[in-house]
C-alpha cells in the first residue's frame, strides 16, 4: 500500500544533495541515473523514506566494499557461503549473454563489519569463467576477496551497469543472515560488470531497509491466533471466562515506531489507523513520555474475523513505544495499559509467548473481578487471566484457515448483548467441555495424536459458549466446516465469533484448501491461508 512520505526541509536539501551525487556517479542512458532514481522513488512510496548511505548503496556504481568502510569506519571482510561452478540456467545465460549450460562461477557472500560482525549486505554473483583471465579467475575461486579489489588488483578496465532497484521481503533466508524479522523489507539491487563491452559478472545486493538509516526505531512483529472456545460461561464456580487457544505463524502484524514532531500513522487502512492511533495516544499519556511517534504498518489482517487482531495492534503499538522511550513493560501489564484481556487471555499470552494456551479466567462474583458477562471490549480495567496450560503445538500439524466473505463478527454492542442475553450456558455443558479438554484434546496434543486432538476440537463446537457462537452462524460457515472435514480434517472449528473457520491436519491440506475454497465460491467468495502453530511470542527488535 503506498505510503505518504513528509520530509521535513532539512530533509529535502539532503535528498537533493544525493540526487546531485548519483548525477555525478551514473552514467546518462538508458540503464542510466534517470531509471535507476526512479527505482528508488517507488521504494520510498512503498517502505518509506531512504537515508542518503541507502541510496549511495542502491546507486553507486564504484566498490561496494569501499563505501562500507567509509561509512562504518571499520574494515569489511568477505564470508563466502557458496563457491561452485554450475551451468548456466535460462536467466543466467540471458543476463549474461551466454549459452544455456555454460560454465559460471556461483558466488554467495556476505560482507561483514570485521569489527561488530554484523553482516552489512548480501551479495549473489555469477562470472562466465570463458570469459575470467586466467589471474582473474584464480583470485575469484580463492573465495573471501571482494570482487572490486580484484578487478582493481588486475587492473581490468571495467564498468558497472545499473539494472534495478527494488524491495523485498526478508523471509526465513533474510532472517538468518541479517538477524532480523522475517517480515522486515530488504532493499535490493542488481547489476552486471561490463568487461570489453561483455557482462563480465551479474550481482545481485541485498541489505535490510532498517540498517543505515539516521534515525532509531523499534521492529514489532507479532503472531495470530484462533480462539478454539471460551470454557465456562455459567459462572457457578465462582470464575468465569478461561479461553483455550492456539498461537499462529501467518497472518501476523508488523510494525514500526520512530519519534517523531508529528505523530503520523501509516501504511494502512482507516480503520486499523484509527486504533493504532488511539492506542498509540493511550500509551504515550500511559508511560508520561514528552513527545510523539510515526507509525508504520507494513503488515496487518483484517479486525473481527476472529483471529486477534486488535489484541495483536494494541499490543505492538504500545511494546514499540514502550521499548522506544526504555519503559518496557511486561505483556500483561501492556494489556492493561491499552484495555485488552478482560475476558480471554488468549491474544496477550500469544503474543507472549506462542503454542497451545490455555487461560484460567476470572474470579466471579459480588466484589470480584468481574460480577457479569461481558466479552473484553466491554471489560476494560480487568487484568489479563492467568496461563494455567502452555505447551509446544506440533510443528508437523498444518492449519489451515478459511476465511469467506461475509460480514465480521460479532463485536461492540452486538457482542456484549449476546454475552448478557446468552449467558449463563448451562452447568452439564461446562462441565463437559472442561472434561473434554482435560481428557481428550490435552492427552491428544501432549501426545501428538492428531485423531484424538481432531476429534476433540470437533467435539467442542456443540457445547457450551462456543455452541452458542456456531449457532449465530450462516450456513456458509456451518457447511464450510462440514465440507472441511469430510474433505479430511482431523478438526474444524470456529475461531471466537469467525467469520474465520480452522482445519488441523498433517497431510492433504491442499485438499482441503481446494475444497474450502470450492464452496467458499458457490457463495461469495473467501480467502485461504495454510499455515502453522508459531511456539514463539511476538518479536522485538531495536533498529
Amino acid at each position: 500500500m503506498p505510503i505518504s512520505i513528509h520530509r521535513r526541509p532539512c530533509e529535502t536539501v539532503i535528498h537533493a544533495g544525493v540526487q546531485r551525487i548519483i548525477s555525478l556517479i551514473i552514467p546518462w542512458g538508458k540503464d542510466g541515473w534517470m531509471d535507476i532514481t526512479q527505482d528508488v522513488h517507488e521504494i520510498e512510496a512503498r517502505v518509506g523514506r531512504l537515508s542518503p548511505v541507502q541510496k549511495l548503496l542502491l546507486v553507486t556504481d564504484g566498490s561496494v566494499t569501499q563505501l562500507l568502510e567509509t561509512v562504518t569506519g571499520n574494515v569489511v571482510t568477505v564470508e563466502t557461503e557458496v563457491q561452485e561452478i554450475a551451468g548456466a540456467d535460462t536467466a543466467t545465460a540471458e543476463r549474461l549473454g551466454i549459452r544455456k549450460r555454460d560454465p559460471v562461477n556461483h558466488r554467495v557472500v556476505n560482507l561483514k563489519d570485521t569489527a561488530t560482525g554484523r553482516v552489512l549486505v548480501h551479495a549473489i554473483s555469477e562470472t562466465p569463467i570463458s570469459r575470467l583471465p586466467p589471474e582473474f579467475r584464480e583470485d575469484l575461486m580463492k573465495a573471501d576477496i571482494p570482487i572490486g579489489r580484484i578487478i582493481s588488483h588486475h587492473r581490468i578496465e571495467a564498468r558497472r551497469e545499473i539494472l534495478n532497484a527494488r524491495v523485498a521481503d526478508a523471509g526465513s533466508e533474510g532472517n538468518r543472515i541479517f538477524s532480523i524479522l522475517k517480515s522486515e523489507p530488504l532493499l535490493c539491487r542488481q547489476y552486471r560488470i561490463i568487461h570489453n563491452g561483455e557482462p563480465l559478472i551479474f550481482i545481485e545486493e541485498q541489505f535490510p531497509y532498517n540498517m543505515f538509516l539516521d534515525e532509531r526505531r523499534v521492529i514489532v512483529e507479532t503472531p495470530s491466533r484462533i480462539h478454539l472456545t471460551l470454557i465456562d460461561m455459567h459462572g457457578g464456580s465462582g470464575r468465569v471466562d478461561g479461553g483455550v487457544g492456539i498461537a499462529l505463524d501467518e497472518p501476523g502484524i508488523h510494525l514500526e515506531v520512530r519519534q517523531s514532531p508529528e505523530f503520523g500513522v501509516e501504511g494502512c487502512d482507516d480503520r486499523t489507523a484509527e486504533l493504532t492511533r488511539e492506542i498509540a495516544t493511550r500509551v504515550l499519556a500511559g508511560i508520561r513520555a514528552g513527545s510523539s511517534v510515526s507509525v508504520v504498518v507494513r503488515k496487518a489482517y483484517p479486525s473481527h474475523i476472529g483471529l486477534g487482531s486488535g489484541s495483536q495492534l494494541s499490543l505492538a503499538t504500545a511494546r514499540a513505544i514502550c521499548e522506544l522511550y526504555g519503559k518496557p513493560l511486561p505483556p500483561r501489564e501492556l494489556a492493561r495499559l491499552v484495555g485488552r484481556g478482560g475476558t480471554s487471555g488468549i491474544g496477550t499470552a500469544a503474543f507472549e509467548s506462542g503454542g497451545f494456551i490455555i487461560d484460567g479466567g476470572h474470579q466471579f462474583g459480588t466484589g470480584c473481578e468481574k460480577s457479569d458477562f461481558r466479552p473484553s471490549s466491554a471489560s476494560r480495567g480487568v487484568r489479563p487471566p492467568p496461563v494455567i496450560v502452555r505447551h509446544d503445538f506440533p510443528p508437523e500439524w498444518q492449519i489451515l484457515l478459511a476465511i469467506p466473505n461475509l460480514p465480521s463478527g460479532a463485536s461492540g454492542a452486538m457482542e456484549a448483548d449476546i454475552f448478557r442475553s446468552r449467558c449463563p450456558v448451562p452447568v452439564e455443558e461446562v462441565q463437559k467441555l472442561s472434561h473434554e479438554i482435560l481428557m481428550r484434546m490435552l492427552p491428544g496434543l501432549v501426545e501428538h495424536d492428531l485423531d484424538l486432538f481432531g476429534s476433540s476440537v470437533n467435539a467442542i463446537q456443540t457445547l457450551g459458549f462456543k455452541k452458542v457462537e456456531i449457532s449465530l452462524q450462516p450456513s456458509a460457515v456451518t457447511g464450510l466446516l462440514e465440507v472441511m472435514r469430510s474433505s479430511g480434517a482431523a478438526g474444524a472449528g470456529l475461531s471466537s465469533f469467525g467469520p474465520a473457520c480452522y482445519a488441523v491436519c498433517d497431510s492433504g491440506v491442499r485438499e482441503i484448501e481446494s475444497a474450502a475454497r470450492s464452496f467458499m465460491d458457490t457463495g461469495g467468495g473467501g480467502t485461504t491461508i495454510i499455515t502453522t502453530a508459531r511456539n514463539t511470542g511476538a518479536a522485538v527488535r531495536v533498529a
